[in-house]
C-alpha cells in the first residue's frame, strides 16, 4: 500500500510594498488641482486684503485678521456702483441666450429632421462661421451700429452675441436632435400633434440637458465680452462688468487698485459659478449623452 505524500504550498505574504501608481495618481491630482485653482485663491485672497498688506514686501501668503478687510467691496458697490454694470450684462446674456436658444432650436431641428434643398451647403456655412474668429466682425458691426443709431443701447450688443452664438448652438442641437429616435415623433404626429406643438411638447424637454449646455456657453460668452461692449457702451450706465473692472482707477494717476481689481474679479466670476454648480447634472449629462449614439 502506497501513500502519496501531499506537499502544500506556502502561504503567501500579501505584497506590503509602496504602491507607487496610486500614490502617483494622487501626486498628479493634487498637482492639477493647486495648479488650476492657486490662480483663482489667491484672487480672493487679494480681494480681502488691505492695501498696506497687498504691496507689503515680502509678500504676504497668509494675512492675519489685522490685514483682512470688506473695504474693497463695500467701495466696488458704494462708490462705483457696481450692481448696475451686474444688471446691464445680466440683461444682456439672458436676452441673448435666450433668443439664440429660441432661434437655433427650431434651425437645428429643420437640418435634422425636415428634407432641406441644399441642406449640406446650410451646414457648411454654418460650420464656416462657427469657425469665422468674430474680431474681425468689428468693423462691419461698427459701421452698422452707427448706421441704425444703436450705440449706447442694449440691442448694440444683444444682436451681435446672438449672431455670433447661433451658428454653434444649431450645430450642438442638430447633433441631439439626430440620436433622437424617430418613433416618438411619428407617434406624435399619429396623435394629431403638429411640428411645433412636438418640438415645444416632445423634443425639446427631451433635449433639455442640451439646451442648458448650450445656453450656458452663450451666457459665458456674452457675460465675459469685453470689445464689443467696450466700444458699443461709452455712457457709464451701460457699461458691463468686464468694461467697468478694466477700468477701475486708484485714488491717484499711478496707483494700480490690486484690491478692487481683485474685487471686482471675485463679483463678475461668482454667477458663473454658482450658475454652472446649479446647472452641473444637465451639464454632465449633455456633454455624455452627445457622445453616445443609441
Amino acid at each position: 500500500m502506497t501513500t502519496v505524500s501531499q506537499t502544500t504550498a506556502p502561504p503567501q505574504t500579501p505584497d506590503r510594498g509602496i504602491p507607487w501608481m496610486r500614490v502617483l495618481l494622487w501626486l498628479a491630482i493634487a498637482f492639477t488641482v493647486i495648479f488650476s485653482l492657486a490662480p483663482v485663491l489667491w484672487q480672493v485672497l487679494t480681494s480681502f486684503k488691505t492695501n498696506a498688506a497687498i504691496t507689503q514686501t515680502p509678500v504676504v501668503y497668509l494675512p492675519g485678521f489685522d490685514q483682512l478687510t470688506f473695504a474693497h467691496y463695500v467701495d466696488l458697490f458704494r462708490l462705483n456702483q457696481f450692481h448696475v454694470y451686474m444688471f446691464n450684462s445680466a440683461l444682456v446674456a439672458i436676452v441673448s441666450t435666450v433668443l439664440c436658444l429660441a432661434l437655433g432650436s427650431p434651425a437645428a431641428y429643420a437640418l435634422a429632421r425636415l428634407r432641406i434643398p441644399g441642406e449640406q451647403v446650410i451646414l457648411a456655412l454654418v460650420l464656416v462661421v462657427t469657425l469665422f474668429p468674430y474680431i474681425l466682425l468689428f468693423l462691419g458691426l461698427l459701421e452698422l451700429v452707427r448706421a441704425f443709431g444703436l450705440a449706447n443701447n442694449y440691442l448694440a450688443l444683444i444682436v451681435p452675441y446672438t449672431a455670433i452664438n447661433l451658428p454653434l448652438t444649431i450645430l450642438v442641437m442638430r447633433s441631439f436632435f439626430q440620436q433622437l429616435p424617430k418613433d416618438l415623433e411619428d407617434s406624435a404626429r399619429v396623435d394629431g400633434y403638429n411640428t411645433v406643438q412636438m418640438l415645444w411638447r416632445i423634443v425639446l424637454p427631451m433635449t433639455l440637458p442640451a439646451l442648458v449646455t448650450t445656453g450656458i456657453l452663450a451666457f459665458i460668452f456674452a457675460w465675459n465680452e469685453y470689445l464689443f461692449a467696450l466700444t458699443f457702451m461709452t455712457r457709464e450706465s451701460m457699461k458691463t462688468i468686464p468694461v467697468a473692472a478694466a477700468q477701475l482707477g486708484g485714488t491717484t494717476l499711478f496707483e494700480v487698485p490690486y484690491g478692487p481689481l481683485a474685487a471686482a474679479t471675485v463679483v463678475g466670476t461668482l454667477p458663473l459659478v454658482l450658475l454652472v454648480l446649479f446647472f452641473q447634472r444637465r451639464i454632465v449629462q449633455g456633454l455624455t449623452s452627445g457622445s453616445v449614439k443609441g
